[in-house]
């Protein structure tokens, strides 16, 4: 009996020495919140430039009331400036300048036609992933179309005429996308559709060159303004 008094009398006094100590210990302070991890890119306004090499084709073409037709394509390059919106999750947008440079498109006849355009196109774009996505590392196939308006001046040198005219243009796209984070590399396809090119006086054409495809391999660069 006073075995086990005494062995209850030092387990409580044991209990009583390890909560003192405990109390005299510094309180660690209480670690705050952390935020959770953002593992994607969410939406963001872009500004891009793209640099194209072109090759110009028509079928035919009316000159003075004669018919000819093209034997050989016009080649030549395009300039681009543009802005708009990525999503982060596949739908783009932007809205796209270009100055298109374009010579020696070839008839039957041996007549030339040179092509100088400003075009202003209205683009959607969709990303599907390859890998990764909206993160720097990641891989992107994407397509596209857009809608606008093409100013453009053309020459017949062989027969010195030459003109202005607007026109409605459409485009489609696609290509491949690698995201380096803040900028976005990109290589592609792009065809534009005029339905003419022609010279433009007020007594009515003396040249029109009808269904216009231009075919460009074009490299951009896409820079997020907000990452």
């Amino acid at each position: 009996m006073r075995i086990t008094l005494a062995v209850g009398i030092v387990a409580v006094a044991s209990v009583w020495g390890v909560s003192a100590q405990a109390a005299d210990l510094p309180q660690l302070p209480q670690l705050p919140d952390l935020p959770q991890v953002d593992y994607g890119l969410g939406g963001s306004f872009y500004l891009r430039g793209s640099v194209g090499g072109s090759l110009w084709w028509a079928p035919d073409g009316e000159y003075c009331g004669c018919v000819a037709t093209f034997t050989t394509p016009g080649y030549g390059y395009s300039l681009g400036v543009g802005i708009g919106y990525d999503s982060g999750v596949g739908p783009r947008a932007d809205v796209t300048l270009d100055y298109l440079s374009i010579s020696n498109l070839t008839s039957s006849t041996a007549d030339t036609v040179n092509l100088r355009s400003g075009l202003l196109l209205a683009n959607a774009y969709y990303d599907f992933p390859i890998s990764g996505f909206g993160a720097e590392g990641g891989t992107s196939f994407y397509v596209g179309a857009g809608f606008g308006a093409a100013y453009n001046y053309s020459e017949i040198p062989t027969l010195g005429n030459w003109g202005t005219s607007l026109e409605a243009a459409g485009a489609v796209m696609a290509g491949v996308s690698y995201d380096m984070g803040n900028m976005v590399a990109d290589i592609g396809y792009r065809g534009i559709y005029m339905n003419k090119v022609m010279d433009q006086p007020v007594s009515g054409p003396t040249y029109l060159i009808n269904n216009n495809w231009i075919h460009e391999i074009r490299a951009s660069i896409r820079k997020r303004l907000d990452y």
